[in-house]
């Protein structure tokens, strides 16, 4: 029987179950030893461990470049709009026209 075929059943099981009240409901007691259990098996892989951390800093790294990439455009936008807009009259007040 295929993976697929196989969970397929067994998600009715556990529907029927539920529908009948009879379904083994875990209380947080019996959850929290059942991930404490999974944290410990999984920790043994320390392959996958350095991957999974590797991935977390990666992760942390763009986070924090794109907050300052967004930090460095919102400060440009906010000294282009403080400028004053100069028009061809201003400039020629300080003395060559059309330069500045």
């Amino acid at each position: 029987m295929d993976e697929g075929r196989q969970r397929a059943i067994a998600s009715e099981g556990g529907r029927a179950a539920h529908a009948r009240g009879t379904a083994h409901e875990f209380t947080s007691e019996e959850a929290r030893e059942a991930g404490r259990k999974g944290g410990e098996a999984v920790s043994q892989n320390r392959e996958h461990m350095a991957e999974i951390g590797r991935r977390g800093g990666e992760a942390r790294g763009n986070a924090h470049r794109r907050a300052l990439a967004a930090r460095a455009a919102a400060e440009e936008e906010s000294k282009r709009s403080s400028r004053p807009e100069r028009s061809y009259s201003d400039s020629s007040r300080m003395g060559t026209p059309g330069r500045e």
